[in-house]
């Protein structure tokens, strides 16, 4: 492997995550991320070199997304739900509580608003700077910072909520 591909497969935990926010269950992640990196690949001649890879990656699975997000809209498409394979046991998971605690916040970020939901993934989950999110979601700052401050605020008022009914 050359070192764009080597650094594309050190991004794909990343894009799992991302495509997680974008498409919520975890066979369409699967595929969103699929063909993100075919994209990727098939166009690495348009990435820059001193350009950073996870923000030009992440912008091709925005850009994927939306035309999935289309595409469904037209054809009325659905794939296969987390209940076909996302149930499988693994000995390395974890224990119960940090898997309803981790499926608690899941479910909170899930439950904002897509646009929301980008801004505090692309932030707070992978670590993009403020203007990096902003190139990634095609926004002016101002607009990334409010989405990322309301969605702060869902967040820490629907997890606080369900700390309270414990």
């Amino acid at each position: 492997m050359d070192d764009f591909q080597q650094d594309l497969v050190e991004l794909l935990p990343r894009l799992r995550r991302l495509a997680r926010m974008f498409a919520g269950g975890s066979a369409d992640a699967d595929d969103l991320v699929q063909v993100c990196v075919e994209r990727a690949l098939g166009r690495r001649n348009q990435w820059r070199d001193g350009t950073r890879l996870d923000s030009w990656v992440f912008r091709i699975m925005k850009n994927a997304w939306i035309d999935e997000t289309r595409s469904r809209r037209r054809g009325g498409r659905i794939f296969a739900g987390d209940e076909d394979g996302g149930q499988v046991a693994d000995p390395a998971t974890p224990a119960l509580e940090t898997r309803l605690a981790a499926l608690e916040a899941e479910q909170a970020l899930m439950a904002l608003p897509q646009d929301q939901r980008m801004a505090v993934a692309l932030v707070l989950v992978d670590g993009l700077s403020y203007r990096e999110a902003a190139d990634v979601l095609d926004v002016p700052m101002g607009t990334l910072t409010s989405r990322l401050v309301r969605g702060r605020m869902a967040l820490m008022a629907s997890l606080g909520e369900v700390e309270k009914a414990l």
